[in-house]
């Protein structure tokens, strides 16, 4: 397990440290502390400055910053240029501009998929179980609401998106039956790779911080009985099917599959 500690840059935004520190239960970075002592004792830090909040690996040749950033160059260029419905994304979940589906991100990560599909209509509820990754998503959404107030786009967009920071199963067992999702998306931890080319970043700091998602076959298990009308999950182009459970059909593309499990058909 990564040791991680709360390293805050300016003084200003110390209660925010240490509001942070308390949620996550991890230290704050003491001042003087030498960069080989840092390094020593602690595999990741969480900054905090105006940037918001970031995560960065004590060694600083693994990677660069991790943040979730919904304003960034590459959210606003598949916002407007990603493909709208046309996406395989969108296919898969169903959505059409006669169908706006309430959707359940039971995986969110940093909420990329999330937004996209916030983005072409859809209501989305994010769960993210992991504090730290957790964390970071609820800054970009804050930060993305702050910058909503000038970009009426972006906030017709997060307007659609709520977070719940809770263990997925946990939140479907205490689902009533008039709150089933239309769609359940499920967006496992992919194996960490054998190969020698790196992951992108992102994916080695989740993969020292959150792990595999061991128990994302139950979940889709679990999904099945949940969701309206379909269950979609997001594979490797070569993973196997979660839990060796056969989807009604799957869009492929070059890197990424998506399992559609079709329980209803979809309103017209």
């Amino acid at each position: 397990m990564s040791t991680i500690v709360i390293n805050c840059k300016n003084s200003q935004l110390s209660n925010q440290a240490d509001e942070l520190a308390e949620a996550l239960d991890y230290p704050i970075l003491s001042a003087g502390l030498s960069l080989e002592v840092k390094q020593r004792m602690f595999d990741y830090e969480l900054v905090v400055d105006h940037q918001g909040i970031s995560l960065l690996p004590t060694n600083a040749k693994l990677h660069g910053a991790i943040r979730c950033d919904f304003s960034s160059a590459a959210h606003v260029h598949r916002r407007k240029h990603g493909g709208g419905n046309g996406q395989a994304i969108a296919k898969a979940i169903g959505v059409s501009g006669r169908f706006m589906p309430s959707v359940l991100d039971l995986t969110a990560g940093l909420g990329a998929d999330g937004f996209v599909l916030a983005s072409l209509g859809c209501s989305m509820t994010l769960i993210e179980r992991n504090k730290v990754v957790h964390s970071l998503l609820r800054d970009g959404l804050e930060r993305a609401r702050q910058a909503a107030m000038t970009d009426t786009a972006l906030g017709s967009i997060v307007e659609r998106i709520s977070l719940v920071g809770q263990d997925s199963k946990e939140f479907l067992e205490s689902l009533s039956p008039g709150d089933r999702p239309d769609i359940v998306y499920i967006d496992p931890m992919f194996p960490e790779r054998k190969k020698s080319a790196k992951v992108k970043k992102e994916m080695q700091a989740f993969h020292s911080i959150v792990g595999s998602d061991d128990d994302s076959a139950d979940l889709l298990s679990l999904a099945l009985d949940h969701a309206k009308y379909r269950v979609v999950v997001k594979r490797s182009v070569s993973a196997e099917a979660l839990g060796n459970l056969t989807p009604s059909y799957s869009l492929t593309g070059r890197s990424t599959r998506f399992d559609v499990f079709a329980l209803n058909r979809l309103p017209n």
